[in-house]
């Protein structure tokens, strides 16, 4: 069965270290390093990646390439008594993940639009990028749009990225999960707590 173009994208991203020549990558990740934080792009690294993530080529919808510092927590070393083991400083994570950091920054750096979506395109050895989908909820052609006028009905989808209503961000908040083992995630963690009160 022959394929078409999303697919074999989707193969290539799969395992880039593999499919995309170690040259190529060390030269992109040159380049997007001498970038600013928060760069806006004109097209996708990723198409099926930015159009599965509900990107549109139109007016309204805007891309930003963004970078966030790989690696754990970083916390300085306790010089008080304690045991080597509770010294807490390898192997601490963040509770959210570098994605949903990321979706948070953007967000700061623009703030009358809205985070749809985000998508890794890269990592070396400080940082991670990711390409962000924003959407303008004040254009009219996202006002008119079947697809994406849902952002502009109103005041409840106001800091998406904050609340973690973005994938990532549900992703973080484990509501990829569905049935057993999952029971106490919905509607969110806090409100499952004060439940039974």
């Amino acid at each position: 069965m022959a394929r078409g173009l999303y697919q074999h994208t989707r193969e290539t991203w799969k395992r880039p270290k593999d499919s995309i020549p170690f040259e190529v990558r060390q030269k992109r990740m040159a380049t997007w390093r001498r970038e600013p934080v928060n760069c806006k792009i004109e097209r996708p690294t990723r198409l099926d990646a930015a159009r599965r993530m509900g990107y549109k080529a139109k007016q309204g919808v805007v891309l930003i390439r963004t970078r966030v510092r790989r690696g754990g927590l970083r916390k300085g070393k306790i010089h008080m008594k304690r045991k080597p083991s509770k010294m807490g400083i390898r192997k601490i994570t963040m509770a959210k993940n570098t994605q949903r950091i990321a979706e948070e920054r953007v967000a700061r750096h623009y703030p009358n639009m809205e985070v749809l979506n985000s998508y890794w395109v890269g990592e070396d050895g400080k940082h991670k990028f990711f390409e962000v989908i924003l959407i303008d909820p004040n254009h009219p052609s996202i006002i008119n749009d079947k697809q994406l006028g849902w952002v502009a009905e109103g005041s409840s989808h106001r800091g998406r990225a904050y609340r973690g209503k973005t994938s990532a961000g549900k992703r973080g908040r484990g509501l990829h999960n569905k049935g057993k083992g999952a029971e106490k995630l919905r509607p969110s963690l806090k409100a499952n707590l004060n439940r039974g009160k």
